[in-house]
């Protein structure tokens, strides 16, 4: 979903690919056409999350209810905690044009991709395996058997990756960032197929400016 609407960008990686990291600091540099769609979680916030701009932090109980009434678009379990995306917040946010990130796992991007199809689909991965382990230590969040287990699921995402569009190597965030610029900036301008003379006509290639990040 773009031009008459916001932009929906599906942005998955295993943790420790500095996913989190790279996309703050696009929200950074485009404050006023980036914005992240906030989704919501079981956990308990980490250090310095805040809710409602993190995630929205629910109990399980509430986190079940609101399942039950089939308010999130997708969920998953992770680490015995919940995750899900709001389907209403999601379509309203895109409403307001701009581009929205999505962050979210690869079972979570399957579940998105049959409701948005033509939402560009980024996988974000550090340059090796060891470089993976590496900011896993660094991060000082798991315990050994935890980040064990997260790089298994690691090498498991990784065989899904084909499912995606574009990948972004995170070896360096301003290079990483320049390339996350680049895919958005093409995905912006891919065609809405079927509906090319009708978006002329209504004056949204005006948007297409010559060059930079749109």
């Amino acid at each position: 979903m773009h031009r008459g609407g916001g932009l929906l960008v599906v942005i998955s990686g295993p943790a420790g690919s500095g996913k989190s990291t790279l996309i703050d600091a696009l929200i950074r540099a485009h404050p006023d056409r980036v914005r992240r769609a906030v989704t919501a979680t079981t956990r308990p916030p980490r250090p310095g999350e805040v809710d409602g701009r993190d995630y929205h932090f629910l109990a399980r109980e509430k986190f079940a209810e609101l399942l039950a009434g089939g308010y999130f678009i997708e969920y998953n379990r992770f680490s015995g905690n919940y995750y899900g995306t709001p389907r209403r917040a999601l379509v309203d946010d895109l409403g307001r044009g701009g581009v929205v990130v999505l962050v979210i796992d690869v079972h979570g991007a399957e579940a998105v991709r049959g409701f948005f199809p033509e939402a560009p689909r980024i996988f974000v991965v550090p340059p090796t395996p060891g470089e993976l382990r590496r900011r896993l230590e660094k991060r000082g969040t798991e315990d050994r058997d935890e980040m064990e287990r997260r790089i298994a699921i690691a090498e498991g995402e990784m065989l899904r990756i084909r499912e995606y569009n574009f990948i972004v190597v995170n070896r360096h965030l301003p290079a990483a960032l320049r390339d996350l610029e680049a895919v958005i900036h093409v995905a912006r301008r891919s065609l809405p197929l079927g509906r090319e003379a009708e978006e002329w006509r209504g004056g949204r290639f005006s948007e297409w400016e010559d060059g930079g990040f749109v």
